[in-house]
């Protein structure tokens, strides 16, 4: 493109040498003339070429430039995959996480409407969704009600971790086994006062057939972790009574809870500090039962092999005799 430009452009050089050249008389000065003209004419078109070929050049220049950029912004993206995955995370929500919302937001509407689909499809219209969105919840008021209790079980668990936390840091003092769970079974149960007018319809609901299986992994889930963090760490058979009795325990502390109508429930925490030192003399009742079976069984299997070596002693010394 560039050398047809410079033909062109030479072109009309040479035709308007009649109009820059005069008219000479002489052969002589039209040649000298013509000679100056084609002079004058190779030495534009010499100007014109370098011209052409920096322009060229910066055209060049200019689109390596942005290539060479889009390359490298290119080279980014590819090497940093993560950034699209983790906008894509950010704005994906699974149907577990949608559900938990909704039953996170219906919990305020509990109150007013009990534990039914009423107050789920109410927490999913102050969430922005439509109340047809109750679909999804197969299990009905059950599913709320789980839910409510998983909930509670997750702060309890916080709550123990933290305590643990400050203790292992030595920023408070440890406490006796006895005080550390009575306070967390009172901090387990206080989680029901908001909604305690309501809560005999929601223990029924868990009483149904296919709600008990659920109830009672969430309560085995509960007692194991407040002995986890009260540092009991057995691991034969006083594992299981341990956690039987204080089953006990905070069922029976929840139904007389049910009935108390005093200040702050303060009957209720009186019922617990007097059992709670049940608990914890029936753990150790438990061990030292376990440890004088194991001594018992040591003694009567010492008594049995005493007993064989006698016998085996006395029929060689009646064989001795006979021979």
């Amino acid at each position: 493109m560039a050398a047809l430009l410079r033909g062109l452009r030479a072109g009309r050089l040479l035709r308007g040498l009649s109009s820059v050249v005069p008219a000479p008389t002489s052969t002589t000065l039209q040649c000298s003339s013509l000679r100056q003209g084609f002079h004058c004419a190779a030495l534009r078109l010499k100007d014109e070429s370098k011209s052409d070929k920096h322009s060229a050049s910066s055209s060049y220049s200019s689109s390596s430039s942005s290539s060479t950029t889009h390359d490298v912004y290119t080279s980014q993206q590819d090497s940093d995959p993560s950034s699209g995955d983790q906008e894509q995370d950010e704005e994906y929500e699974t149907e577990e996480q949608l559900q938990a919302r909704i039953l996170t937001a219906a919990l305020e509407f509990v109150p007013l409407h009990g534990w039914s689909m009423e107050a789920i499809s109410a927490g999913a219209e102050a969430v922005g969704l439509s109340s047809a969105s109750t679909g999804m919840f197969t299990n009905g008021a059950g599913d709320l009600v789980l839910h409510f209790i998983s909930q509670c079980n997750s702060n309890l668990t916080e709550i123990l971790a933290e305590q643990h936390n400050q203790v292992q840091l030595g920023q408070v003092e440890p406490k006796k086994t006895a005080d550390f769970l009575r306070d967390a079974v009172e901090t387990r149960l206080r989680m029901y006062i908001p909604y305690m007018e309501s809560w005999p319809q929601a223990m029924s609901i868990l009483l149904l057939p296919h709600n008990i299986p659920d109830s009672l992994k969430h309560l085995s889930t509960m007692v194991d972790d407040i002995w986890y963090y009260a540092g009991d760490r057995s691991t034969d058979m006083n594992w299981y009574t341990k956690r039987a009795v204080l089953t006990g325990l905070y069922n029976s502390t929840e139904l007389v809870m049910l009935q108390d109508s005093s200040p702050d429930f303060q009957d209720t925490w009186t019922f617990l500090d007097n059992r709670i030192q049940d608990v914890t003399n029936m753990a150790v009742t438990a061990k030292q039962m376990q440890l004088t079976g194991e001594a018992v069984a040591q003694g009567l299997m010492g008594a049995a092999v005493t007993v064989s070596f006698q016998g085996v002693f006395f029929l060689f010394n009646q064989r001795i005799k006979l021979l």
